[in-house]
C-alpha cells in the first residue's frame, strides 16, 4: 500500500481523532469516574438516611491530599516510563526516604538539611538503578560502597563535610576501577527494579530493626501535608501546591529542553537516537537520578503526612503510580506520555480510593480495581499503536 493510499480523508480523521482521545481521554475518564461515585454514593447515603459526604469540598481536598505523594512520585515515574523503562521500587524508596528523613531529624539536624538527606537517598537510589541498567554494575557498587563508608564514617562523628569527602572519594576510586576492570553488563530495568524493591524495603526495615522512628521535635517538615498557605482554610495543603511545582518544572524540561527531547528520543527508538548523537548512557542515567530523586521528595511528603518514618509504608505504591502514568495516555513501550496526562491519572487513582472509601468497600476491591485499570489502559494502548502504525 502507498503512502498516498494511506493519506485518505478517512485515515486522516481517524489518526486526528486518536490523538485527540489520547489527550483528552483521561480528562474524560476523570470526569466518569467522579460523577459515577458522587452519583452512587449519594443514592446510597439518601437511601441509608446519612449525610452524602463525596461531593463535599472537605472531601475534594482529602482526594487532592492524597494524590500529593502517588503524583509526585508518578511525575518521576513518567520519564522513566517515556524512555521505555520502568520502575518497580517506588514503594520501597518512599519508606527509606521517610525512614532516613525521621533519623535525620532524631539526632538533631536542621529541617532543611533532613530534607535534603531524604531527596538525596532517593537520587543515589536512582543512580545506583541507573548504572545497573546501562550496564555499569561496578558503579553502582561503587556509589553503594561510598555512601555506606560515609554513613559508618558520620555516625562515628566525621561531620557532615567529612562524610562527603569520604563518599566522594571512595566513589571516584571505584568508579575508576569499574571503567578499567569491570565489563559492562546491561540488565533489564524491569529486573533491577524489581530487585532494588526487596534491597531498599529491606534497608527500611534495618534502618529502624523493623520498627518506626519518631523525629522526637516538631518541625515544618511534619506540616507540609497538614497547614495550608497563610493558615487559609479551603485551600489544598502545602504539600500540593508542592506537587504543582514540581510539575510545572517536569513540563518544562520534557517540552522545552534538550534532556526532554532526548528522553523521548530513547524512548521511541533507542537505535536511531545513538546515531542521532544523544548519549544514551549519560541520559539514562540522569532520567533514573531524576525520577526516582521524584520518588524521594514523595517520600519526604509521605513523612509529613505519617510525621513519622514508617519502612512498612507505600506498600503497592508501585501499582498506583504506574496505573497513573499508563492512564495519563504513557505507553510501557516507551516514546510517549506528558505530565498533564499523569497528574490526571493520579487524580482518578484518588477519586477511586476516595469513592470506594465513601462506599465503606473493602480495600482488596481498590486493589483488583487498580490492577484491570491498568491491563484495560494497556490494552488500548496497544490497541491505538496498532491503528496508527504504518
Amino acid at each position: 500500500m502507498t503512502s498516498s493510499s494511506r493519506n485518505t480523508p478517512a485515515n486522516r480523521f481517524t489518526s486526528l481523532l486518536l490523538s485527540w482521545m489520547n489527550q483528552l481521554g483521561p480528562v474524560l475518564g476523570l470526569a466518569c469516574v467522579w460523577v459515577f461515585f458522587a452519583v452512587v454514593e449519594h443514592r446510597t447515603a439518601q437511601a441509608s438516611g446519612l449525610q452524602p459526604s463525596f461531593m463535599s469540598w472537605h472531601n475534594q481536598l482529602l482526594i487532592l491530599l492524597q494524590t500529593a505523594v502517588v503524583g509526585t512520585a508518578a511525575i518521576g515515574a513518567t520519564l522513566i516510563i517515556i524512555s521505555g523503562g520502568i520502575d518497580l521500587s517506588v514503594g520501597s524508596t518512599i519508606a527509606l526516604v521517610t525512614m532516613v528523613v525521621a533519623w535525620l531529624l532524631r539526632i538533631g539536624m536542621p529541617a532543611p538539611f533532613a530534607a535534603f538527606g531524604g531527596i538525596y537517598a532517593g537520587v543515589i537510589c536512582g543512580l545506583i538503578i541507573g548504572s545497573a541498567v546501562i550496564g555499569h554494575l561496578g558503579r553502582c557498587a561503587a556509589i553503594a560502597a561510598g555512601v555506606v563508608l560515609g554513613a559508618w564514617a558520620f555516625w562515628l562523628g566525621a561531620g557532615v563535610i567529612g562524610t562527603i569527602v569520604i563518599i566522594a572519594v571512595v566513589s571516584f576510586v571505584l568508579f575508576q576501577l569499574d571503567r578499567r576492570f569491570i565489563p559492562n553488563v546491561k540488565l533489564a530495568p524491569f529486573i533491577v527494579t524489581l530487585g532494588m524493591w526487596g534491597v531498599l524495603r529491606g534497608v527500611a526495615k534495618g534502618f529502624g530493626n523493623s520498627q518506626p522512628i519518631y523525629p522526637g521535635s516538631d518541625s515544618w517538615l511534619s506540616n507540609l501535608m497538614h497547614d495550608t498557605p497563610f493558615g487559609m482554610k479551603g485551600l489544598p495543603v502545602y504539600g500540593v501546591w508542592l506537587l504543582l511545582i514540581v510539575a510545572g518544572l517536569a513540563v518544562l524540561v520534557l517540552k522545552f529542553t534538550r534532556f526532554g527531547r532526548h528522553v523521548y528520543a530513547v524512548g521511541s527508538n533507542e537505535q536511531t537516537a545513538r546515531l542521532c548523537g544523544v548519549h544514551i548512557s549519560r541520559t539514562k542515567m540522569m532520567i533514573y537520578g531524576i525520577g526516582i530523586g521524584c520518588a524521594g521528595l514523595a517520600g519526604l511528603l509521605q513523612f509529613s503526612f505519617l510525621q513519622m518514618g514508617d519502612p512498612s509504608t507505600a506498600e503497592g505504591y508501585e501499582l498506583k503510580v504506574i496505573a497513573a502514568v499508563v492512564i495519563g495516555g504513557a505507553s510501557l513501550a516507551g516514546g510517549e506520555g506528558s505530565i498533564i496526562g499523569t497528574l490526571v491519572g493520579a487524580l482518578i487513582m484518588s477519586v477511586i480510593d476516595s469513592g470506594c472509601g465513601a462506599l465503606h468497600l473493602d480495600n482488596w476491591i481498590q486493589e483488583v480495581v487498580t490492577g484491570i485499570i491498568i491491563v484495560l489502559a494497556v490494552a488500548i494502548d496497544r490497541l491505538r499503536r496498532r491503528r496508527i502504525e504504518p
